[in-house]
């Protein structure tokens, strides 16, 4: 029997059907167990297992490799400062060091009340719009150091229950790499990626 709710199970049977070989879902079932569970479990990652049919190391060693997949417990909003060439060239670790004391935690670690983690990452696509940050996996272009402590603030107040890309680069963005010319209205509900598939997409509210 499925440790999974049934919705999850309902996607998991989804997501399968669109590969040509089960093994191949593995990873967007990974972020399904995370979406279940908030961080990937020892008993989710045998759960991966059991529905792609490979052993529960084999499941563990993906995991293991790919830094988005968090195996230890994160906070309700995981900041990730890019701290690679092109940010760190226009100040990304200044960018890292107000964000870690702003809010008091350290990179790698999570507040005591699980409301923010921190880390530093590599290079996350955008150097044409350096420093980047991530909330979420949702992006923020051109951030300045005062702008990231505004941000920190931002979330431990409003706790917004959807972290959207738009809203966060008005408030605290700046150089865009490029003109986003579609407005997005939806964003991550979680500190895991926001894909439609695995429901763990939502939309402001009053949109």
């Amino acid at each position: 029997m499925s440790i999974w709710s049934e919705e999850t199970q309902v996607r998991a049977k989804e997501i399968i059907s669109r590969y040509p070989e089960k093994r191949s879902a593995v990873m967007p079932l990974l972020y399904l167990a995370m979406a279940e569970d908030g961080y990937l479990t020892d008993e989710g990652m045998e759960e991966v297992a059991l529905w792609v049919g490979i052993t529960p190391a084999q499941v563990r060693s993906v995991a293991s490799f790919y830094t988005m997949y968090k195996r230890e417990k994160t906070g309700r909003y995981l900041v990730s400062c890019c701290t690679s060439i092109s940010c760190m060239l226009l100040g990304g670790d200044d960018i890292l060091h107000a964000v870690e004391d702003e809010s008091g935690v350290p990179h790698g670690e999570t507040d005591d009340e699980g409301l923010l983690s921190v880390e530093h990452v590599e290079c996350i696509g955008a150097c044409g719009g350096a420093p980047a940050v991530q909330v979420n996996y949702e992006l923020i272009e051109g951030v300045t150091s005062e702008k990231a402590r505004d941000l920190v603030n931002w979330l431990r107040s409003a706790r917004p229950e959807v972290v959207n890309t738009d809203e966060m680069q008005e408030l605290f963005g700046g150089v865009r790499s490029f003109d986003w010319a579609v407005s997005e209205v939806d964003g991550a509900i979680g500190p895991y990626p926001a894909f439609q598939p695995l429901g763990t997409v939502g939309t402001e509210v009053g949109e």
